[in-house]
């Protein structure tokens, strides 16, 4: 027992060597099979191009591959095209070509079939690179526009948020999709919580997995009373709690004054030394856009005023709504 425990130090270090030795090879393997990848989409867009090839010859390919070598998978002609479309994608953006190289192929299959614009694909490359996104974690992500509504919450930020914490781009929604809930319509705010909670890991998806849950109802004590955050969490990239305070219905002025509440008490009796200011965000299911504006005009405290919602978003009104955004603000070829 005595000698077991002396060795499990070396015995850890040698499986952390494996491990990273498999993330290496992989990471290696897939860099190889996409510059393949890459090279064939090349041969095949110049082909087409000259009108020498059409889709014939490449189902011959495909047919030549299978025939004089069985082992090799994965080059049907619908691969093969998809290659040709990979190669165009991105021909022309060293970036964006570097960053979809990061990728395992069958996410940027989704990347490039799905997004319409450099922009988009920027964001998604980027975002899977970082949140480590399954093909189905991808896959949900664009389902729910969430390209689309972090670029609006990118503009919805208050002045006080953005002074506080200059690294919030694409942190928050203006709209979060809560679909998996399964929630019914007649919902109250207690249901609404213990659903968040049971399903945890969908939450953190659609929050960003940056987000560390601290707990529910977390008490605070002022004076002599009690009061109780709805839901508490820690962003490791902001350093700082972020306090949701749910509410089904309406958002009304008052609703503010309890948050900021919150948030002063967190800064004095929790926050620790060297962390940022608190964060609050009031989720709730509707909002009037012009009473937000009033009672945010004159709020010191880092505040988001967000919506959520039940059911996949409409795409087409969320790409309206942006561009409408950014041509309010003079970056309409942004929005393009």
């Amino acid at each position: 027992m005595k000698n077991e425990m002396l060795n499990k130090p070396d015995f850890q270090r040698v499986l952390q060597e494996i491990q990273q030795a498999k993330i290496s090879v992989f990471s290696h393997a897939n860099k190889s099979l996409l510059n393949l990848y890459w090279k064939i989409g090349e041969l095949i867009s110049q082909k087409v191009e000259k009108s020498v090839w059409g889709k014939g010859v490449v189902s011959e390919l495909a047919k030549f591959i299978t025939e004089n070598d069985p082992t090799i998978k994965g080059f049907s002609d619908k691969n093969l095209w998809r290659m040709k479309q990979f190669y165009e994608t991105y021909q022309n953006d060293e970036k964006l070509s570097t960053l979809a190289k990061e990728l395992p192929w069958t996410h940027n299959t989704i990347i490039f079939s799905r997004c319409k614009t450099a922009q988009e694909r920027e964001f998604y490359l980027g975002l899977c690179i970082k949140e480590k996104y399954s093909s189905r974690d991808l896959e949900r992500q664009i389902d729910t526009a969430i390209f689309e509504r972090s670029q609006i919450g990118n503009q919805k930020l208050s002045a006080v948020l953005r002074e506080l914490h200059p690294a919030l781009e694409n942190v928050f929604k203006d709209n979060y999709v809560l679909e998996f809930l399964g929630l019914p319509e007649d919902h109250n705010e207690s249901d609404l919580q213990k659903s968040l909670i049971k399903n945890m890991k969908s939450f953190i998806l659609e929050l960003g997995k940056d987000f560390i849950f601290v707990g529910e109802e977390f008490r605070l004590q002022v004076g002599n009373q009690d009061f109780f955050i709805d839901l508490l969490f820690f962003h490791r990239g902001l350093s700082a709690l972020v306090a949701f305070e749910l509410k089904i219905g309406k958002f009304l002025p008052e609703h503010m004054g309890q948050l900021n509440f919150y948030l002063e008490a967190l800064d004095r009796d929790v926050k620790k030394p060297h962390e940022n200011p608190s964060i609050g965000i009031l989720l709730c299911r509707d909002k009037d856009h012009e009473v937000v504006e009033y009672a945010m005009s004159r709020n010191l405290s880092p505040t988001l005023i967000a919506e959520y919602q039940l059911q996949l978003p409409d795409k087409k009104l969320l790409q309206a709504k942006l561009h409408e955004i950014f041509c309010n603000n003079g970056g309409e070829n942004e929005a393009n």
